[in-house]
């Protein structure tokens, strides 16, 4: 299953997709101010030009586990994008992704290396119980 990783920002969204086997995730070019009507029609073509089948968007947060000033505004988004597209959305904790990404180096952009943390993390999930 091929699945899109976001990690939303107001002016960057961070970009992953894993291949087709949902093995490897990869970061890909950012999408610029994804919350304007140009930056979001640019996420929802991604879902069908990169044929995801699941899009998990990072959820921001606190250390505590609390919800942050962040996380009502990627909520929203995530909520906006699920009604745009055929595909689950998700949210998933992306707690530590961009200190991750910052200590893996790579030429990506941070915000989509942090987003392929975070779908490195989502793919390799154990098994939910009853599920094979």
């Amino acid at each position: 299953m091929r699945v899109l990783a976001l990690d939303y920002g107001a002016a960057r969204c961070g970009v992953a997709v894993s291949d087709p086997t949902g093995t490897l995730a990869t970061p890909l070019e950012p999408v610029l101010r994804p919350g304007t009507k140009k930056g979001f029609a640019r996420v929802v073509a991604l879902v069908t030009e990169l044929q995801a089948e699941h899009v998990v968007v990072g959820l921001p947060l606190s250390l505590s586990g609390r919800d942050s000033a962040q996380t009502t505004e990627t909520r929203a988004f995530a909520a906006k994008l699920a009604a745009a597209v055929a595909v689950p959305v998700e949210l998933y904790d992306e707690r530590f992704t961009t200190s991750l990404a910052h200590q893996a180096g790579g030429t990506a952009s941070l915000d989509s290396r942090a987003a392929a943390v975070l779908l490195d993390e989502w793919l390799h999930l154990p098994m939910k119980e009853g599920t094979d």
